[in-house]
């Protein structure tokens, strides 16, 4: 059974750090590109950051320079590290393997940036 575990979120002031843990279990991590999207009220979800099996990194222009993915494959996780943050990056935040068809998500983790 696939599953894909979100935690980190959180209230944070503007400024702020959080970092955001996605724990994968039931498929073969290293086979899937992973990353992470949000999806604000009122808006449709967008990708934040994102790698392929091959490495290579995708991060949305609103975002970069702010925030930094990684995975630890002997660990089966992947991670969103987000520093400087803006009342705009508040969404819920979730986790996404993906393989040609195959697309799991986890069940979210909110993240507000107010004061």
């Amino acid at each position: 059974q696939v599953q894909l575990v979100e935690s980190g979120g959180g209230l944070v002031q503007p400024g702020g750090s959080l970092r955001l843990s996605c724990a994968a279990s039931g498929f073969i991590f290293s086979n899937y590109h992973m990353g992470w999207y949000r999806q604000a009220p009122g808006k449709q979800r967008e990708l934040v950051a994102r790698f392929n099996t091959y490495g290579t990194l995708m991060y949305a222009v609103s975002v970069r320079g702010r925030f930094t993915i990684s995975r630890d494959n002997a660990k089966n996780t992947i991670y969103l590290g987000m520093s400087s943050l803006k009342p705009e990056d508040t969404a819920v935040y979730y986790c996404n393997a993906n393989r040609q068809s195959l697309d799991y998500w986890g069940q979210g983790t909110q993240v507000t940036v107010s004061s």
